[in-house]
């Protein structure tokens, strides 16, 4: 029996939409990882995007649990002396909530070239509202 090995052209993407709505943050981001990696068919092969295109709404009702919405703290460098900025995740949510999930979901993506295109397949919207119809029929619900 030969290794079944995916090709790049053989690859389908399905459409996924999920409920951030009451989820906490990392079980949510590990649950979006898989789906974008492909690991829940069984076609999966790690040199090829063969995962799903992920539809995130409600991304501003996400939870998180303890004291993570004071103590958790997001970092950035412009590369300049000087030029480190942090921001605490619930100033993050009132700014962009959909920056906390993509930064949660980037973190456990592997580190190699597929994760930008893993990442492309990421669709947040903070609201339950997206513009995403034509593809209304091909959506697969979770968490709803």
């Amino acid at each position: 029996m030969k290794t079944f090995s995916l090709r790049t052209q053989d690859a389908k993407a399905n459409w996924v939409e999920i409920n951030a709505e009451g989820k906490t943050l990392g079980r949510l981001a590990s649950d979006v990882a898989v789906r974008l990696m492909g690991k829940d068919k069984p076609s999966y092969t790690a040199h090829v995007v063969c995962g799903d295109k992920v539809i995130v709404t409600n991304c501003a009702k996400v939870k998180v649990t303890g004291n993570k919405l004071t103590d958790k703290m997001y970092y950035s460098h412009s590369g300049y002396p000087g030029g480190l900025k942090e921001i605490n995740l619930k100033d993050l949510m009132v700014k962009d909530p959909t920056a906390a999930v993509r930064h949660a979901v980037k973190g456990m993506l592997p580190k190699n070239k597929l994760q930008a295109e893993m990442l492309k397949n990421l669709k947040l919207y903070a609201g339950a509202e997206h513009n995403h119809a034509a593809q209304v029929n091909d959506i697969t619900k979770v968490g709803a």
